[in-house]
């Protein structure tokens, strides 16, 4: 299912089947919305005090393809975690300030969409969290929200603010600090890699170490096996149906609905079972009755979920601006990587640095030529292949920050030549304290004319 990393040997070894399969199975409950508190009908959590725990996911009762479908936007927005202390707990949701300070978007019905409360036992509401939704549910300018997209929860802001809470609360700071930095060595840490991607993370400060995840804009996540120095902009899940490979630097193939299948599991969990040469997160596998796992029956519905998504109608017509960008974009030669209908040609394209062997050029679909975009995501992480995935176009309109890092924040910063000047500092992500980024790479389009750059963008927002 994956391609190998960089250092073949160093390639992440999973959990066997027959380990996966004593693993209990997950209850999915009914879950309810979240509200900010000033959009909290009266009397709400009281009445979810008198609610009765409620089997949500039934596979004996699906009967067709609809039916699996929305058995599978159940899984989509059901959390695996519950009143996380070092993410978002029940008493966050509920005050006014947390979502002030960390700017948490609501819908236009007033709910906060990125968690739910879930009833597992009659009389105590859990905030349910970590669920596909929390990263990939986008809350647009009018309320409205689209599922399956780039996600726009300010994840590591949240982050960050229990990380400060929760020092606070320490009655011992020093050790407080060393567990929470030695926790992301665990899951960002590369120890086969030299110079140490990681190097300074057991020198920073709290304020630097909570600084560093407030770095990341709502849309960029700083998940396990990733790294907060090279993270990854949140993927667009529309569409998803027609991609080779996932992940920006298209670590997993698919090949089928039965690889998305796997590769749900092992976000959704089984990431912790990896093991890369001698170093894995759990020293050793734990006693398969202590975790959780999805039913095949529900990563079915699931992926079937994921493939039914359709983009909401698209406000940007093609007018005269925009057909004017059509020409542009064929005549830049746009096309040969982001190809129509799909605006990707599916194949991976090699990081500066990296030199694939004739075989897997062959193997894996690789263009024979680098775009020169940061390499680090690609080289310096445990998903570092080589390679970055040529990205779809489609959705752009919905989407942003861009770029597989979300170092930009729209499309005329994308197109902005002043981007890969030295003295650059990205509208989107940048590291903190940083006074300059450059934002290098992919120079296509940076020599349009002003109007031609907007033509361009005008017909890419169609898409």
């Amino acid at each position: 299912m994956q391609i190998p990393l960089v250092n073949p040997k160093a390639s992440p070894t999973f959990a066997p089947a027959s380990y996966y399969y004593r693993i209990p199975v997950r209850t999915i409950y009914k879950s309810y919305p979240v509200y900010r508190p000033d959009k909290e009908p009266p009397g709400y959590m009281e009445w979810l005090k008198h609610q009765e725990p409620a089997v949500a996911f039934d596979d004996s009762k699906l009967l067709s393809r609809a039916d699996w479908i929305r058995a599978g936007k159940t899984v989509f927005e059901a959390p695996i975690d519950y009143d996380i202390r070092m993410f978002m707990t029940l008493s966050d949701v509920r005050d006014m300030k947390w979502y002030t300070a960390l700017q948490v978007l609501i819908t236009k019905q007033g709910v906060m969409p990125f968690a739910t409360y879930v009833i597992r036992k009659k009389g105590k509401v859990e905030l349910g969290v970590d669920s596909c939704a929390t990263c990939h549910v986008r809350v647009m300018p009018d309320g409205s929200t689209i599922l399956g997209a780039q996600g726009n929860i300010p994840y590591d802001r949240i982050a960050a603010h229990a990380l400060r809470a929760r020092a606070s609360e320490s009655k011992d700071g020093e050790a407080f600090l060393a567990q929470a930095e030695h926790e992301r060595r665990l899951a960002l840490g590369v120890p086969w890699l030299r110079p140490d991607p990681l190097a300074g993370l057991e020198q920073m400060s709290l304020d630097t170490l909570a600084h560093t995840h407030e770095a990341m804009p709502p849309g960029v996540v700083v998940r396990v096996n990733t790294s907060f120095y090279y993270p990854p902009q949140v993927p667009d899940l529309i569409g998803v149906q027609h991609r080779r490979y996932l992940d920006h630097t298209g670590l997993t193939r698919q090949r089928s609905i039965g690889d998305l299948m796997r590769y749900a599991a092992l976000v959704q969990g089984g990431v912790h079972f990896e093991r890369f040469l001698n170093f894995a997160v759990l020293p050793e596998l734990p006693d398969p009755s202590t975790q959780l796992r999805y039913s095949d029956a529900q990563l079915y519905a699931l992926a079937l979920f994921l493939y039914s998504l359709k983009p909401p109608p698209n406000p940007n017509k093609l007018d005269a601006k925009a057909a004017r960008g059509k020409l542009i974009f064929e005549r830049q030669s746009c096309a040969s990587c982001h190809t129509p209908p799909l605006y990707t040609n599916n194949m991976l394209t090699p990081a500066q640095g990296f030199r694939p062997s004739a075989r897997a050029i062959r193997q894996f679909d690789v263009l024979p030529v680098s775009v020169g975009t940061d390499p680090g995501l690609a080289l310096l992480t445990r998903e570092g292949t080589g390679y970055y995935k040529v990205p779809s176009l489609k959705g752009l309109w919905y989407r942003g920050p861009f770029g597989h890092d979300g170092s930009v924040a729209t499309l005329e910063d994308w197109f902005d030549p002043r981007r890969t000047h030295t003295n650059y500092l990205p509208t989107g992500f940048h590291r903190w304290g940083v006074t300059a980024q450059p934002v290098k790479g992919h120079p296509f389009g940076l020599d349009l004319t002003p109007e031609d750059r907007a033509a361009l963008i005008a017909y890419l927002k169609t898409l």
